[in-house]
């Protein structure tokens, strides 16, 4: 048993005083002196990951390892939850979207676990790589050229990059038309946001799509999971379909906004490769903070600690990629021995093509726009304050306005046919467009997406 320690060395805000809060602007301005504050009780320690919600946070390296590896003893089903059976978590509690029972992979166990992970897995291993990377770097282009050409040079990145272009690349891997596309996009950041109803938009767009790929099957990732030999039903192809959405693309706007940051920081070494950036967020910065709740089957013992059966264990994979325990062997240890995508039976199935993504659409922001630099210092840009993610609030940055190939090509067509057709003035004509300006088309993010690469 791990020796009591004396009251006198215990930091304000430790368990022995109440739970460390896990939340708010205190967390996301320091989570690295919280997750200290924790190493000082051992392997875990109790935390408040919500209002009202305490688990038992694991910040030790090979602790996060026992847990996430001993499936026989650490369950995810979360209707074992013994606080929200007995009535004490709120109703209200945001911990519930993120903990609460759902019918997919992430929290099943056993058999029913395999079934699903296994039609997941074949699924997404019928993505062609260079189909994606081509899919990325389409994405990018189109988001970089809605705000590469504005004179004032300068863009926030988080919101017109990093932000949607993976909620770009998930609809174009689901065969999404783009109504369906906008909508699922629209649903998915609405539940981020917290809008009220958004959970009905997703279910509601994704319902129609499957519906689409049962009349029309094509070659796309909703398809490939109805196809699939485990005959998952239209409901457990939604859960899956949400699973990869959720997963996927939050976690991909951390990795892509925190890999440009640490790319373009002044610490920086120059001539390293973008892979460098996105393996270094992944272990110092990584983009799903504290998450991946399990259950004991068994009352179980954490380094001295008692934890009693079905009381959530969660994994802060960001303080056990950063145990100092590591320090010393991080060199010897593979750039992928990281948890930024868990460990398992249950971790990441797509950290492959997660990592190819990150890794092209930092690179092709590079590539377009060669001189981009952050307005500000890496260390003054603000974090959210969420304990599940890592993920930067905004990230200023500037360049030389200039357009892409495609727009340019795209603003001389049309110069070359107003000049054969040459119009005469005329004082009722609408308002004068900047040369080289189109209309935007009608429709959300996904429909003018798909506009813009039939140059419509």
């Amino acid at each position: 048993m791990q020796q009591p320690l004396d009251p006198q060395e215990i930091p304000p805000g430790c368990p022995a005083h109440g739970n460390v809060q896990m939340y708010g602007p205190s967390f996301g301005a320091d989570p690295e002196g919280h997750y200290e504050q924790l190493r000082a009780f051992g392997p875990s320690a109790p935390v408040d990951i919500a209002p009202d919600v305490q688990t038992e946070l694991v910040t030790s390296y090979d602790a996060a390892l026992y847990v996430l590896q001993n499936p026989a003893s650490f369950v995810r089903d979360s209707r074992r939850w013994n606080a929200l059976n007995e009535g004490r978590v709120p109703a209200d509690s945001p911990a519930l979207p993120m903990m609460g029972y759902r019918p997919n992979a992430l929290f099943s166990d056993g058999a029913a676990h395999a079934r699903l992970r296994q039609a997941v897995t074949d699924s997404l291993a019928t993505v062609n790589e260079h189909q994606l990377i081509r899919q990325t770097q389409q994405s990018a282009n189109y988001l970089i050229s809605q705000f590469s050409s504005e004179p004032r040079g300068q863009a926030e990145l988080m919101a017109e990059y990093a932000q949607p272009l993976p909620l770009l690349v998930f609809s174009d891997l689901f065969g999404c038309p783009p109504e369906i596309g906008d909508r699922v996009i629209a649903g998915i950041s609405g539940i981020f946001e917290g809008t009220p109803g958004a959970d009905e938009v997703l279910g509601g767009a994704l319902t129609e799509l499957i519906a689409l790929k049962r009349r029309r099957p094509a070659a796309d990732l909703t398809t490939r999971l109805m196809q699939h030999s485990a005959q998952l039903s239209d409901e457990e192809v939604l859960h899956q379909l949400v699973t990869l959405l959720s997963g996927g693309t939050a976690p991909l706007t951390a990795a892509i906004g925190t890999s440009s940051a640490l790319y373009l920081g002044e610490d920086w070494q120059i001539g390293l490769p973008v892979e460098d950036a996105v393996s270094q967020t992944l272990w110092n910065y990584a983009p799903i903070a504290n998450y991946a709740a399990h259950y004991p089957t068994h009352d179980v013992e954490l380094g001295g600690r008692v934890v009693r059966a079905n009381d959530p264990i969660l994994i802060s994979f960001a303080a056990a990629n950063t145990d100092p325990k590591l320090t010393q062997h991080r060199e010897q240890l593979s750039a992928k021995a990281h948890l930024a995508f868990g460990a398992g039976p249950h971790a990441c199935p797509a950290k492959d093509p997660a990592f190819m993504i990150a890794v092209t659409a930092v690179e092709t922001l590079l590539n377009r726009l060669p001189d981009v630099e952050m307005r500000v210092p890496f260390k003054t840009l603000t974090w959210a304050p969420s304990p599940w993610s890592r993920s930067l609030v905004t990230l200023p940055i500037r360049f030389t306005p200039r357009l892409l190939p495609q727009a340019a090509e795209s603003a001389t067509s049309r110069v070359g046919q107003a000049s054969q057709q040459q119009p005469s003035a005329s004082p009722q004509a609408g308002p004068s467009r900047t040369a080289g300006a189109s209309p935007q088309p009608k429709g959300g993010l996904f429909s003018r997406f798909i506009a813009w690469t039939r140059g419509e």
